[in-house]
């Protein structure tokens, strides 16, 4: 893993000299698929609004082993990912010499980002969805059981989680479809038709690489399938999910569309985001008990848009159950799993009422509208609503981590 300032500093005349900005810096280096106009898709890598191929970067290192020429072949990240750790480290230091190299800037294939076309990053194999922050679980508790308790008993000894709709995975920029299904009506029965409180799940995803055939991932071993970050928007339509999750959960309220951000920041990307979770204040079993492992929590700030309005500002780093922690429960009952895997956080939510990170809790399920830049007022979202989702996470040195942007537009329903 590259971390020091001597190996980030670019030399002047060299591809990161010439092109980095602030968040897209040599200290990144997020992964993408991606076709220069009328070529074929190919895995690459971003420096500032630029972005190289990989596979002819790998082919100018003389050192190059066979492996990781296989690894980087195919149009997106499929290949890298079941490589393994050791050829994610091989290749991530290669990358970052070779940006910060003069001699090696005239070798490179660079793309301006405005003449490329960007696509899924890799193909999604298994979808799991957690519910790991404290705050947005207890205000979804104070909604809809306002007269109990509102985390239930098991949240804090487990991650909560369900397993989601690969299949809906989408890439950031394709457009939302508004849902239709029954919808619970004050009295009387349900009606069938379009989603009325359509809304919005700021999350973080995780993308998995190596396999575990046999599964129980240990808390030690995740840092070996954890390939890196993507932001996603979990879009949910709360009417369709209130009438159907009891007692079996999330289904067609959820499985319409997860949109994703197209650029995989590479977990080694993180050191210097990694921070100490909130305080455990229960007593948890073996596979998730974190007391003494290194610090896996994560630093990562989030702004959440609706029509070029900011609306909130959630904190990644008050969720409760870690990335490494939703692992270690998603393989424990001995699950397996596969490059491509794939897991998200759960909307993220801090305490305060600027940093919830869906509308539900944003306008306490329309009690509260939220006051648009044109003066409107909005419960949920609109046909024709644009929703864009931004992060950055610290980086060495002051710098800083950008993951781009997840956005997605509502269209009606068909």
């Amino acid at each position: 893993m590259i971390t020091t300032d001597v190996q980030l500093r670019p030399q002047p005349g060299s591809v990161a000299d010439l092109n980095a900005q602030p968040g897209f810096g040599a200290e990144n280096l997020p992964y993408a698929s991606f076709a220069p106009y009328g070529e074929d898709p190919r895995l690459g890598v971003r420096i500032g609004n630029k972005i190289l191929g990989v596979a002819a970067a790998v082919e100018y290192d003389g050192r190059r082993s066979q492996a990781l020429v296989n690894a980087v072949l195919g149009q997106n990240l499929d290949g890298l990912l079941k490589a393994g750790r050791p050829i994610w480290d091989e290749l991530r230091a290669m990358l970052t010499q070779q940006v910060t190299s003069a001699e090696a800037a005239s070798s490179l294939e660079v793309h301006d980002l405005r003449d490329v076309s960007l696509f899924m990053p890799f193909t999604v194999a298994d979808y799991v969805d957690f519910y790991a922050s404290e705050h947005h679980a207890t205000n979804v508790g104070r909604i809809f059981r306002p007269d109990q308790r509102p985390l239930t008993t098991n949240w804090k000894y487990l991650p909560i989680g369900y397993h989601g709709r690969s299949g809906t995975i989408v890439a950031s920029g394709t457009e939302i479809v508004r849902p239709k299904g029954l919808r619970p009506e004050p009295k009387g029965s349900p009606t069938f038709g379009p989603s009325r409180k359509l809304d919005i799940e700021a999350e973080v995803g995780f993308v998995i690489g190596g396999a575990a055939p046999q599964g129980e991932v240990k808390l030690a071993d995740t840092e070996n399938h954890i390939f890196g970050t993507v932001l996603v928007n979990d879009w949910s339509a709360r009417d369709i999910q209130a009438f159907e999750y009891v007692p079996l959960g999330p289904f067609l309220g959820k499985s319409f569309a997860t949109s994703i951000s197209p650029w995989v920041v590479p977990m080694a990307a993180l050191s210097c985001a990694s921070i100490e979770p909130p305080t455990r204040d229960a007593d948890l079993a073996e596979y998730l008990d974190d007391g003494s492992a290194r610090a896996s929590g994560l630093d990562i700030s989030l702004e959440i848009s609706i029509n070029n309005k900011l609306v909130s500002r959630p904190p990644f780093a008050s969720m409760y159950w870690t990335p490494a922690q939703m692992l270690a429960h998603m393989t424990v009952n001995g699950a397996s799993l596969r490059p491509g895997d794939f897991f998200a956080s759960g909307t993220v939510s801090g305490p305060g009422r600027d940093q919830r990170g869906s509308l539900l809790e944003l306008t306490w399920n329309g009690r509260d509208p939220l006051t648009l830049t044109d003066g409107g007022k909005m419960c949920f979202l609109e046909d024709g609503a644009e929703v864009v989702i931004r992060a950055t996470a610290p980086g060495p040195s002051g710098t800083s981590i950008c993951f781009g942007e997840v956005a997605g537009r509502i269209v009606p329903a068909t």
